[in-house]
């Protein structure tokens, strides 16, 4: 055992596995060690509620003239607050996590470390992840495991990828080609997933649709009279905001945020320098 201190079972205490239904069906307790001894299989790393049928798989690989391999069960994962993770909770699926835009190297960065000594660090290959990994780092308690963490590493992966490894997204969503590489450098920080993309691009395209807050619609109003039709430029915020600032004497916050808000619909985001060349209308009130 690799993860355990040695386990010995009482195969006779342990009732006799089905290993062919009547159908003629062969079960995971036959076909799992058939598939290993041919395979060649060193080792099983597999989940502690396996512990038991190990000695019977054990004396079956035995008894087929095969090598057992080494044995090491980890903890089973729980929720959160401790809760048992079940098998019918879809949300935790792979497919539903793919839906919900959880990127593969995010997933298996966050799984390759859970349950060890070593940081979760977000890897850019598996060949990365099996450089660092050593099962004698990964302990026995139970571990907890939250979904919310995958979103973080997803972000960071994509964050970090060329353009060309998003063009399929971009083109889905309507970018331009000429428009792409400028687009993604610009959003590929400010997103979680590849899904929000589209928000970004539909807010370039068609402006936001944020209401601005009362207190500030008239400034605001007043701002966009002075801003001429795309397309704009590097240049275009700046000289924007300081045309602005001379009309109506705000600075600082009190002029940038507002003027942030109603030409994104964010609060925050990328530099508003890079955002201007992007617009493909001239903002409005809503």
């Amino acid at each position: 055992m690799l993860f355990r201190s040695p386990v010995s079972i009482d195969a006779a205490s342990v009732s006799d596995p089905v290993l062919i239904r009547q159908d003629g069906q062969v079960l995971y307790t036959l076909a799992s060690v058939v598939d290993d001894t041919e395979m060649g299989v060193t080792h099983v790393v597999r989940g502690s509620d396996h512990v038991t049928n190990t000695a019977t798989q054990i004396q079956i690989i035995e008894a087929l003239g095969g090598t057992p391999p080494a044995f090491a069960h980890h903890s089973l994962l729980t929720g959160p607050g401790g809760e048992a993770l079940s098998k019918r909770l879809g949300t935790l699926s792979l497919r539903d996590l793919r839906a919900r835009g959880v990127e593969p190297m995010a997933l298996l960065s966050l799984m390759a470390r859970l349950g060890s000594s070593a940081p979760v660090e977000l890897r850019g290959s598996v060949d990365e992840l099996v450089e660092g990994f050593d099962l004698s780092r990964f302990g026995a308690a139970p571990t907890k495991f939250d979904e919310a963490d995958l979103f973080p590493l997803t972000a960071r992966h994509l964050a970090g990828l060329p353009v060309e490894a998003v063009a399929e997204s971009l083109e889905a969503i309507g970018v331009p080609e000429a428009l792409r590489e400028r687009f993604w450098t610009v959003c590929r920080e400010n997103i979680v997933t590849l899904d929000d993309l589209e928000g970004w691009w539909v807010t370039f395209r068609e402006g936001p649709t944020t209401e601005v807050p009362e207190e500030d619609r008239d400034f605001v109003a007043t701002a966009f009279d002075l801003l001429g039709e795309p397309p704009y430029d590097e240049a275009t915020w700046s000289e924007w905001t300081g045309r602005v600032k001379e009309a109506t004497g705000r600075k600082g916050k009190a002029l940038f945020m507002p003027l942030r808000l109603a030409v994104t619909g964010r609060a925050r985001g990328p530099e508003m320098a890079d955002v201007m060349p992007l617009l493909q209308v001239r903002p409005r009130l809503g």
